[in-house]
C-alpha cells in the first residue's frame, strides 16, 4: 500500500515544510517532517525542500548532519526528491555563495538567471519540457508549473537533465539519476499537476 511508505521531509529550517508535507499527505502519504538525520537515513523516501540562499542552506543542512544524511540516502538507492532550493544545493557550487560547496551528488553548477529584460526573480507559472521520461514526471509534459527563483543548475552531466521551461533562455527544470529526482518549482503551489508529480513520486518510491 502507498500508505505505508514512511516518507521523510528534510526539516532544517530552510524549507516551505508544511505546504510539502500537506501535499503529501493529501496523496496518501505517511510524512515524517524531522530534523533527525538517522529518521531520514532509515525513511523509505525522502523529500529535500529549499527555501533562500544556496549558503545559507548548504549551512543549516550542515549544521544538522543533513548533508551527510542526504548523500547517504542516495547512495543507498532511496527514493529521493529535491524542491526548488533543494535541487540547487544538490550540486557541487553555485554563482549566489561564491566559495561555498554544495553537497555534490550532482556535478554542475547553480547560475543566475540572464534573461536581457525580464525581471529576475522568475515568478510564476512555466510549462515543462520533458527531455527524458522519468516516471516522477509521467503524464506532465506540457503542464504548468509554479516557480520562484533567480537561480537555476547547470548540470554538468547532460544526462542529467531531465526537463526544461524556458525564461528568456531554456533552464533546467528538473534533474536527477537513479533513485535521484529534483525539480526547481514548487509542486506543493502547482494545484492538480503539482499534486499529481508527488503522486507520480509515491507510486515509484513504492515501485
Amino acid at each position: 500500500m502507498l500508505t505505508s511508505l514512511n516518507v521523510a521531509v528534510v526539516d532544517y529550517d530552510a524549507g516551505n515544510t508544511l505546504s510539502v508535507t500537506r501535499a503529501l499527505e493529501k496523496v496518501g502519504a505517511k510524512v515524517d517532517l524531522t530534523p533527525d538525520p538517522e529518521r531520514v537515513s532509515q525513511a523509505d523516501a525522502v523529500v529535500l525542500p529549499g527555501v533562500g540562499a544556496f549558503g545559507d542552506c548548504v549551512r543549516k543542512l550542515e549544521e544538522r548532519g543533513m548533508d551527510a544524511a542526504c548523500r547517504e540516502v542516495f547512495e543507498a538507492g532511496t527514493p529521493f526528491l529535491g524542491v526548488c532550493v533543494g535541487l540547487q544545493v544538490l550540486f557541487e557550487q553555485s554563482e549566489e555563495s561564491p566559495g561555498v560547496k554544495g553537497l555534490g551528488i550532482l556535478p554542475g553548477t547553480v547560475r543566475r538567471f540572464r534573461a536581457g529584460d525580464l525581471k529576475v526573480p522568475h515568478m510564476g507559472w512555466n510549462r515543462l519540457d520533458v527531455r527524458r521520461e522519468h516516471p516522477v514526471l509521467d503524464g506532465l509534459d506540457g503542464e504548468a508549473f509554479y516557480f520562484v527563483h533567480s537561480y537555476y543548475p547547470e548540470p554538468g552531466t547532460p544526462e542529467d537533465l531531465i526537463s526544461t521551461s524556458d525564461y528568456g533562455v531554456p533552464f533546467c527544470a528538473a534533474a536527477g539519476r537513479d533513485n535521484l529526482i529534483a525539480v526547481q518549482f514548487h509542486p506543493e503551489k502547482s494545484s492538480r499537476a503539482g499534486l499529481k508529480l508527488y503522486e507520480n513520486f509515491l507510486a515509484w518510491a513504492r515501485a
